[in-house]
């Protein structure tokens, strides 16, 4: 059964909230953004597209979007300094004794 390419669309938007740890705002951040690269025109134009079967698939395409856009996104940690060590003629003539 077919549905209306609104109806996909909030499928979609439902089944990443659903399927996902995914809060519905950052859904329908990522189904818009999908929608501005024109991801869904054939959907728009192709009635038989919109089933429930390829609303899972679409979400699940759409939830590695949003996992690489995170992982890309998310800031490099810097690696702890090393103490910087002195050499051991340095080192031997402040030991106390």
């Amino acid at each position: 059964m077919t549905m209306t390419y609104e109806a996909y669309l909030d499928e979609v938007t439902t089944l990443i909230t659903e399927m996902y740890d995914v809060s519905e705002e950052a859904a329908i951040k990522q189904v818009m953004r999908a929608q501005a690269a024109d991801f869904f025109t054939l959907h728009d134009d192709i009635p038989a597209m919109r089933t429930q079967e390829r609303a899972v698939q679409d979400a699940k395409a759409m939830y590695q979007q949003i996992q690489e856009a995170s992982t890309a996104a998310a800031p490099k940690q810097p690696k702890p300094a090393q103490p910087t060590r002195q050499p051991k003629q340095a080192r031997a003539g402040t030991r106390k004794k």
